[in-house]
């Protein structure tokens, strides 16, 4: 049955938004199925609705929208694997697992999406040893376009396993996750300000010795924000940031500041050149550990448009060199950090880091600020070195020049075409970048 639920829908950026034909909350499998042979019936598409924290039209739902809010929580926990239900928001599965004494190994500094959402749009972290939140996903369980409710993992249908860990949606509604997690783990965190040469000329050293490696630059300094996260020893007792302290650095700093700082620059774009350079100038050192989620998440409260792009690890240094050369001459200023990570190559069909190893650029801009002559110049920069845009970040690509660059697109398209043959779970973005179903 049809829920009373908005219809209307708008991502967490405000540069999305759609009006669902009629929308489904299922509190089970036996209702998604329903709500999907519903709509293949009257000829209707169905799409998960997740957190809408991705900044493109990835989890609009024009025909009939499913919400999964009431769909969450773990279902098992066999080992090292704990199985969860497709709408449980990360936050709430960091919580679960820290009460299990579980963990994931690595995270992304979100947590308000969907751990289904997450997965299906490529959402990563940051180490050269380590893959996206996809990669620690052991098996998938789904309801194809005919009702039917499949698993799949490396030994049970593995190429519907290698096309829907990394799936846009664009294949099913997953209904549960299986996660290989760890015995919980304690981080070292440590920020610093450095000069932008010194970390460029210490990548390589910087990424091998540390487990999470990642910094932020803003455009018109020559300063860095480097943030290096490592693993204590089993047995090692947190050491937070006083209340106090994570209140200023984070609420104070970090959003209030920083949001009044942007709104000046909105409203003043000729100051956004000093202020960018003030914000660049006040970063300050510190350094504590905690349960690891907690040093992987960052509150974000001031809202922004992103663009990211990951590259050949090795092409880093000559994006960010013309970005340094090229973005000062942009009419219009950047108030916003650029944010470089890094991941190892996995098999994964649709991944970014699909079979090599990469460095993530996101480029981002105030929201409300203009962007787009930005993120064309970031696109044209980013193109000449083979870049792959994250699915959730803001790109113009299609799915004829992202067929080059994922050589196993058509395998994806004919996984597909085999499960959805009607195209049942398509929208405007997967009609963009997927193409038709052949």
């Amino acid at each position: 049955m049809a829920q009373d639920t908005p219809l209307a829908w708008r991502n967490w950026a405000g540069t999305e938004s759609a009006t669902a034909a009629e929308i489904h909350s299922p509190a089970d499998v036996a209702g998604i199925s329903a709500a999907i042979t519903s709509a293949a019936e009257r000829g209707s598409t169905v799409r998960a609705r997740g957190s809408g924290h991705s900044f493109t039209a990835v989890g609009a739902a024009h025909g009939v929208a499913i919400d999964l809010s009431n769909w969450t929580g773990v279902v098992a926990v066999d080992g090292a694997d704990v199985t969860i239900r497709s709408g449980t928001t990360l936050a709430a599965l960091n919580s679960e697992l820290d009460r299990r004494g579980r963990a994931l190994a690595n995270l992304g500094d979100i947590d308000a999406q969907t751990i289904s959402g997450a997965i299906s749009t490529g959402t990563h972290g940051t180490g050269a040893r380590l893959g996206g939140i996809a990669t620690q996903v052991s098996a998938l369980e789904l309801v194809l376009a005919d009702g039917t409710a499949v698993r799949c993992s490396a030994t049970e249908r593995p190429d519907l396993f290698a096309a829907a860990r990394i799936g846009l949606g664009a294949l099913g509604v997953i209904t549960t996750v299986t996660l290989r997690t760890e015995p919980a783990f304690v981080l070292a965190a440590a920020e610093q300000p450095e000069p932008l040469d010194q970390v460029l000329e210490r990548l390589d050293e910087n990424c091998a010795d540390n487990d999470h490696f990642e910094f932020y630059w803003f455009p018109y300094g020559r300063k860095a924000l480097t943030k290096r996260n490592n693993r204590l020893p089993v047995g090692a007792r947190p050491r937070p940031l006083s209340p106090a302290r994570r209140f200023f650095e984070y609420e104070i700093m970090e959003n209030g500041a920083f949001g009044a700082l942007c709104k000046i620059g909105r409203f003043a774009p000729q100051l956004v050149r000093p202020l960018n350079k003030l914000s660049a100038s006040v970063l300050s050192p510190r350094s504590y550990s905690d349960v690891s989620h907690k040093v992987f998440v960052t509150s974000r409260r001031v809202r922004f448009v992103e663009s990211e792009y990951a590259i050949p690890r090795e092409a880093l240094a000559e994006v960010l060199a013309e970005l340094r050369a090229r973005v000062p001459q942009l009419a219009e200023p950047v108030m916003f950090p650029v944010e470089v990570r890094v991941a190892a190559r996995d098999d994964i069909w649709l991944s970014t880091a699909y079979d090599r190893d990469s460095a993530y650029i996101a480029i981002h801009q105030y929201r409300g600020m203009p962007y787009r002559a930005y993120f064309a110049l970031f696109e044209s920069i980013v193109d000449s070195v083979g870049g792959r845009p994250h699915w959730g970040k803001m790109h113009t690509l299609d799915a004829d020049k992202l067929r080059g660059l994922y050589p196993r697109f058509d395998d994806f398209a004919r996984i597909r075409s085999e499960v959805d043959p009607g195209g049942l779970f398509r929208n405007p973005y997967t009609d963009r970048v997927l193409g038709p179903i052949s």
